[in-house]
């Protein structure tokens, strides 16, 4: 007989710095949200990136505030991934890109229409591996996926409603699964009405399976960049329902190690000055969404500790307080907030 399966524990407590162990991985961090800086930080991981590219990229509800500036990625990939895809997959619930006709529809009205968009489930689902899993030994993932050489991860980093945060981990391991098998077997026992009803720990190590799956996939052709800027603690699928920023922008971190670099984002939360981020530190706790990144560590899938590297101050080597000093509490929009949702921003920006 099988053993039953039981979720650990601690996902509702943080580990600081200096209790880890293990090795450490390299994170390139810039205070520069910009287009500029973006392509400056993708310059420090992209040299993995070979073939033909995905982009994974949370391209959001109809009209959400808080995803990455469409101007940022257009830049970018006409700059350095000419031939690249942005590529998604439909959701598990039904709202704006339930099925392929609304996200193709969302795509538009959002403004992801300057580059190819793959909804990798379009056209059905694929089986991949999931090494040394507790909960799944294959995941569901858009076949699609499986046409890619290499794949850039570009996370809009935020909280979420189940997750407690979104970082590269949340992006693929959910956004990589196809919106009703691999979705729903994260989710969902099949067992009640309730089609969320995994949660706290055991979701976070669902998902955490899924992504291992899809990284060992791409073996070693991946890269991944956490762009800390609207952070709600709504994730963009909860599009202009989302809850009002309050947390202040931070910059855009980058690694090869996805471990490290949401751990990072993590830190540099913990350590805003002046309780900047307690309403983020409030969701990812009462959530248990801390487990994401332990539970990466029992998989192997990185390290929970790094070198922070400035690249906008000669590459000194620096803490993830140093990384936030001088931040001040509060949340201030910028040009691209472009649609109203809760925030009610909308700017001269877009009008021009």
């Amino acid at each position: 007989m099988n053993a039953k399966k039981i979720p650990g524990t601690g996902g509702n407590h943080y580990l600081p710095y200096d209790q880890r162990s293990g090795g450490a991985s390299v994170v390139f961090f810039t205070r520069d949200l910009s287009a500029a800086g973006l392509q400056k930080i993708y310059d420090r991981v992209s040299q993995v990136l070979t073939g033909k590219v995905a982009v994974k990229l949370h391209t959001g509800e109809a009209e959400g505030p808080n995803i990455i500036p469409r101007p940022w990625v257009k830049e970018l990939l006409e700059t350095k991934l000419p031939e690249a895809h942005i590529i998604e997959t439909n959701t598990f619930y039904e709202g704006s890109r339930y099925t392929t006709p609304q996200h193709r529809e969302t795509l538009k009205i959002n403004g992801w229409t300057f580059c190819p968009v793959d909804i990798t489930d379009e056209d059905g689902i694929a089986a991949i591996p999931v090494h040394n899993g507790k909960w799944f030994t294959e995941m569901h993932v858009g076949k699609h996926m499986l046409n890619y050489d290499s794949m850039l991860t570009l996370t809009h980093f935020k909280g979420h409603m189940m997750g407690g945060f979104g970082g590269s981990n949340k992006n693929i391991g959910i956004g990589c699964a196809d919106g009703r098998v691999g979705k729903k077997e994260i989710h969902s026992t099949g067992k009640t009405s309730d089609m969320w009803d995994i949660a706290k720990e055991e979701l976070m190590e669902r998902i955490s399976e899924s992504t291992h799956a899809t990284v060992d996939f791409f073996n070693g052709h991946v890269c991944f960049i956490n762009v800390m800027r609207n952070m709600s603690v709504s994730c963009d699928c909860e599009g202009q329902e989302a809850e009002p920023v309050v947390t202040p922008d931070v910059g855009i971190l980058a690694s090869l190690d996805i471990l490290s670099v949401d751990q990072a984002c993590v830190d540099l939360i913990y350590a805003l000055p002046g309780g900047g981020g307690k309403t983020m530190v409030e969701r990812m706790e009462t959530r248990h969404g801390l487990r994401q990144l332990s539970y990466m560590k029992e998989l192997g899938m990185g390290n929970d500790r790094y070198t922070l590297i400035d690249i906008d101050h000669d590459d000194a080597v620096i803490t993830a307080a140093e990384a936030v000093e001088g931040i001040q509490p509060g949340w201030e929009p910028d040009c691209y907030n472009t649609f109203p949702g809760r925030n009610k921003v909308r700017t001269y920006y877009e009008n021009k």
